[in-house]
């Protein structure tokens, strides 16, 4: 059985912003689960047994050779797809950098990466990330 297709799957996202307020997007690959060839706030499939968190550093240690700081959560997202066949609960996190540079460790899962102010962000963005991005313009206006 496949999560997000068989039952709802989790994938947890983080919202990585440098000391500049530029925000990290990826460009998913031709192995990605979904929505290939757009770009998102990267993030990946919780396991078992796994806190949200301890997912989120992982697959951002896996993905990309970076550790991150967790901090509070932005949102949840319910991202149905039904073209796809796909059900996920998507809850995403604002986070930091704490060591490393970013780095495409799986080509085949994001083919891009780069760092984006949050008004000039490219419009081929993921369902999952137009909410979450517009949950963050809102947290930024309110301050």
């Amino acid at each position: 059985m496949k999560r997000g297709v068989d039952y709802i799957g989790v994938g947890v996202g983080a919202v990585i912003v440098d000391d500049e307020g530029r925000l990290f997007l990826a460009r998913r690959g031709p192995q990605a689960k979904n929505e290939r060839g757009l770009w998102e706030f990267p993030g990946g499939s919780v396991e078992f047994g796994e806190k949200l968190a301890q997912a989120l550093a992982r697959e951002m240690r896996e993905e990309y050779r970076v550790e991150i700081a967790v901090g509070e959560l932005l949102d949840v997202v319910d991202h149905i797809l039904p073209a796809e066949g796909q059900h996920w609960v998507s809850p995403a996190f604002i986070c930091t950098i704490t060591s490393g540079a970013p780095t495409i460790r799986e080509p085949e899962k994001c083919t891009e990466m780069g760092w984006f102010h949050p008004d000039e962000m490219p419009d081929d963005l993921t369902q999952v990330t137009r909410v979450n991005l517009a949950h963050y313009r809102q947290r930024l206006r309110a301050k």
